[in-house]
Order: structure tokens, then C-alpha cells, then sequence
């Protein structure tokens, strides 16, 4: 090869950075209650055969969509976008992709930012009037590792709205009496909380074995 053509090929250090990527969004989806019904995020050799063609990360061959544990019919499309930065062009194709799928939820993982009016686009995609979609964003930055692993993260558990509703019962409570916990806080984001959603968060004590606290998203 001609010392000045540059060799077209994915370097083996952005296989790996977007292997870790790919990983920690299918620990992520997991951990959401989706379920995970093949084992390319678990070994490297797997992921290349998917998502490599002629040497090169194939980005559209990284998406997959997942379903429910509990509900066949609410389904998840993850998507990861080659576009620098993603644009409002770039959501329209993704929404009409999940009408097409049936999907009610996405994922965007994208390699730099957002444009402003992509940010706006989401929010407006996400307000509670508008209930048939959501969609969530990542950047590749923010999953090169699963915060949840850390050894000072404590165990969230996501209630659902019977266990929300037997919680306040219990301790004669109102939501309003509940610490809170913000949308945007990257445990929250990561377990992909809602507003009015309630975490469950348990800690290891010397004294009981585990102190139990919960949090409101807000």
C-alpha cells in the first residue's frame, strides 16, 4: 500500500470502542426488562461477524429492536446513527422506521451531538401529550462504560404502577412526600425513568443487611 493512502478499515481501537458501546446499551436493555435473544454484545469475535463488512463498522447492521419480558407488544428499536452531528432528517427516517416496526420506543446512540433542533424535535416527541412514541439519546461517550457497575452504585429497582400504588398505601403517602430524583439524572437515564416513575433503591447496611429508600422521577 502506498505509504500516503490511508487505510480505509475500521482501527482495531474504534472496533473495540464501539464493541463496549454496543455491550453496555444490551446490559442497558436488559436491565429495562427487554429480552436479549442473541450474544453478539457478549463476545468480540460475534460482534465483528454482525457488524463488520470489507473490514468496516457497519452501523445499520449494530441496530436491533427487543421486546418486553412482560408485554410481547411494547417493543424497543436501538439504533446508531453515522451522521456528525444528528439532525432532525435523521429522527423523521428513525419515527417512520418505528411506525413501520411497531415500535414504540427508541434508542439513539450517536457518535457527537445532536443539532439544537433535533434536541427540540425529542422533546416534543417526549411530552406527556404526546404518549405513542419515545425516544431516548446516548451518546457512544456516555455508554463506553455501565455506570450501574460501579461498586458504589446501589441496586435500582424500577416499581411498577401496582407496586408504586401499594407503596403509598403502605406508608400513607402522597407522591409530593417522596425524595425525588431528576429525569436527567444518568441512573435515572439509564433505566430510562419517566416522569411520576418510582425507584427502588437498595443499600447494603452493617445493621439490618439492606436499607431500602425510593425515589420519585420528576
Amino acid at each position: 500500500m502506498d505509504r500516503d493512502q490511508k487505510d480505509p478499515s475500521t482501527s482495531e481501537s474504534e472496533i473495540a470502542r464501539l464493541f463496549r458501546v454496543y455491550r453496555t446499551v444490551h446490559e442497558m436493555v436488559k436491565d429495562r426488562g427487554y429480552v436479549i435473544n442473541h450474544d453478539t454484545h457478549t463476545d468480540m469475535n460475534l460482534f465483528r461477524e454482525r457488524c463488520m463488512k470489507d473490514g468496516l463498522i457497519v452501523k445499520e447492521s449494530m441496530m436491533f429492536q427487543v421486546q418486553k419480558n412482560d408485554n410481547p407488544n411494547e417493543q424497543l428499536l436501538v439504533t446508531f446513527p453515522d451522521e456528525k452531528p444528528v439532525g432532525v432528517k435523521y429522527l423523521k427516517i428513525l419515527c417512520q422506521r418505528m411506525v413501520d416496526s411497531k415500535v414504540n420506543r427508541g434508542i439513539i446512540v450517536f457518535p457527537g451531538t445532536l443539532t439544537a433542533a433535533a434536541n427540540k424535535a425529542i422533546q416534543v416527541i417526549n411530552t406527556r401529550e404526546n404518549r405513542h412514541y419515545e425516544v431516548d439519546t446516548f451518546s457512544e461517550a456516555d455508554l463506553m462504560i455501565n455506570i450501574t457497575s460501579h461498586q458504589l452504585v446501589p441496586k435500582h429497582y424500577v416499581l411498577s404502577d401496582e407496586e408504586k400504588k401499594t407503596l403509598l398505601a403502605k406508608y400513607r403517602l402522597k407522591e409530593t412526600q417522596l425524595p425525588r430524583v431528576q429525569a436527567t439524572d444518568p441512573i435515572a437515564k439509564y433505566y430510562g425513568l419517566k416522569r411520576g416513575q418510582v425507584f427502588k433503591i437498595m443499600r447494603p447496611s452493617e445493621t439490618s443487611g439492606r436499607y431500602v429508600t425510593y425515589r420519585i422521577c420528576f
